[in-house]
């Protein structure tokens, strides 16, 4: 049982580093400047960051140790958010994306560029 639970963790960290990989291009596209930095070949771990504009910060980690979300301003820790809620973050930011709407992250809503 818990080999085929950790085999099913490495595949969900999988598929999320290859979210974030399109979500990254997919924001680019859009105007706002985002990066996803993975470690080796593997696709077991990765660095997700996106800049939504006035030192408006969103960093997202994942690996076979944790998931966090971290929204920062002005170089302050606005939130930080783990596990599941960080998933459900992501899934918000992705959602906003597809809908081409402006960006609402925190308070504050950014419009497209």
């Amino acid at each position: 049982m818990f080999l085929r639970l950790a085999q099913q963790h490495r595949q969900f960290v999988q598929d999320l580093v290859m979210n974030l990989q399109a979500l990254a291009i997919v924001l680019e596209r859009r105007g706002y400047p985002a990066s996803c930095y993975t470690c080796g070949d593997r696709m077991n771990s990765a660095s997700f960051m996106v800049s939504l504009g006035e030192n408006h910060l969103i960093r997202f980690l994942v690996s076979d140790y944790g998931i966090t979300w971290t929204e920062m301003r002005d170089d302050r820790e606005l939130m930080k958010l783990e596990g599941a809620e960080a998933v459900n973050q992501l899934q918000e930011l992705a959602n906003l994306i597809k809908e081409s709407m402006p960006i609402h992250v925190g308070n504050k809503a950014l419009a497209k560029r």
